[in-house]
């Protein structure tokens, strides 16, 4: 790889607006490692804010050394700290509904301006799934409100409509950080999502570009490209996570069926209830209610890879090179280079939702959960800091503040 540069690069996050100038103490740039791959336009603006950059990826022994054991070992063997929430069913405008999980008593102990991160699930997932209780609690340590996001079904929610979610509808999470940001206007909004939710999360960002209301995020293991994604699902032993996948979409169909009796017509219910892979209920019923020709069609455009370019507020993407379900190759590596507000992480190994490395493996947080919070917290600071000594050593940064 590449000898990286490491001089720091004047940031526009929001160039429509004229920036605000602001003062911070220069941050010694330490090396990354070289098991580690990193680049994007934003790199020499982001680089400063991480703390564990420069130590060696390190998979744990065995359990890391094969991308099907380690993904398969997470999923059962990770812990899963004990949260109790106070859920929330939000009414959407098309008579959906979404579940959102609060943390019980943050309303008591957190201030109104502390910052909000939403996080996303992958598919099917919600607010029991062990990797997002941990980066929820990590995120609660450093004094920020979290709210998981369950998507319509998903974390045992119900479903008021025959309709679910898919890779590319935006009015949920659109409605979700409306009504989070009104909620609590004084503070600033983060997302961060998984496979699915953070392609969800990139296409948000490019669809609302200079007037998101986020002021940044994170996207990881996230397929891209969906057309890649779904043709390496269905080759060897990935056969496995499509076929458990699907199962868990005909679970969750299953029990809102008759929603959809009399919507026979539109859709293949009977295909739907019985598919046997994830491209089996998207022929039959994704693509079909959210009006793509095809399931081909679906996939190509709802690709959050179409999107990153659009993309004007920070965003950290974390990838791992050997992810079974979120292929390296799918990775839009030229767009993220081509934007100054994009950064890219990739791991050599690591799985899908995975990650067993760094002080807590391997049955504690991924490796992943340390440098999201690095980079939440970077940019937290950057807004809420403004002025320092005059005989500190400073350099200057633009960047718009909301």
């Amino acid at each position: 790889m590449a000898k990286l540069p490491f001089t720091t690069k004047h940031l526009f996050f929001t160039p429509s607006f004229k920036p605000l100038t602001t003062r911070f103490t220069t941050m010694s740039a330490t090396k990354p490692h070289p098991s580690l791959e990193l680049s994007g336009g934003g790199l020499d603006s982001f680089l400063p804010a991480f703390t564990t950059l420069n130590r060696p990826y390190q998979a744990y022994p065995i359990v890391g050394s094969n991308t099907h054991l380690e993904t398969i070992f997470a999923y059962y063997f990770r812990s899963t700290p004990d949260v109790r929430f106070r859920r929330q069913c939000l009414r959407t405008k098309d008579n959906g509904t979404v579940s959102l999980d609060w943390i019980v008593g943050d309303d008591r102990n957190l201030s109104p301006k502390s910052p909000v991160l939403i996080l996303l699930p992958g598919l099917t997932g919600g607010s029991g799934d062990s990797y997002v209780r941990h980066m929820l609690l990590r995120a609660r340590k450093k004094g920020w409100r979290v709210v998981v996001f369950n998507s319509r079904g998903c974390g045992h929610g119900p479903v008021t409509t025959p309709q679910f979610y898919s890779a590319s509808f935006l009015g949920d999470i659109s409605e979700v950080v409306e009504h989070v940001s009104s909620r609590y206007p004084d503070a600033n909004l983060y997302a961060a999502g998984w496979s699915l939710g953070g392609n969800i999360i990139v296409n948000y960002l490019a669809q609302e570009a200079e007037n998101c209301r986020l002021s940044g995020a994170v996207s990881l293991c996230n397929p891209f490209n969906l057309v890649y994604a779904n043709e390496d699902l269905r080759k060897g032993f990935n056969i496995v996570y499509d076929k458990a996948l699907a199962s868990s979409l005909r679970r969750i169909f299953k029990k809102h069926a008759p929603l959809f009796e009399e919507m026979s017509d539109e859709y293949n219910i009977p295909a739907a209830a019985n598919c046997k892979s994830i491209r089996e209920f998207d022929e039959a019923l994704t693509s079909v209610s959210f009006g793509f020709k095809s399931v081909d069609d679906y996939y190509s455009k709802s690709s959050s890879s179409n999107s990153i370019q659009r993309v004007c507020k920070p965003l950290l993407c974390i990838q791992a090179e050997n992810d079974p379900i979120a292929p390296a190759r799918a990775i839009p590596r030229e767009a993220i280079n081509a934007n100054s507000n994009c950064m890219l992480i990739v791991t050599p190994e690591g799985g899908h939702l995975g990650w067993i490395a760094g002080d807590e493996a391997p049955f504690g947080c991924p490796w992943t959960d340390p440098v999201v919070m690095d980079f939440l917290e970077y940019l937290e600071k950057t807004k809420s800091h403004s002025f320092l000594k005059p005989d500190e050593k400073t350099h200057t940064l633009q960047a718009t503040v909301n």
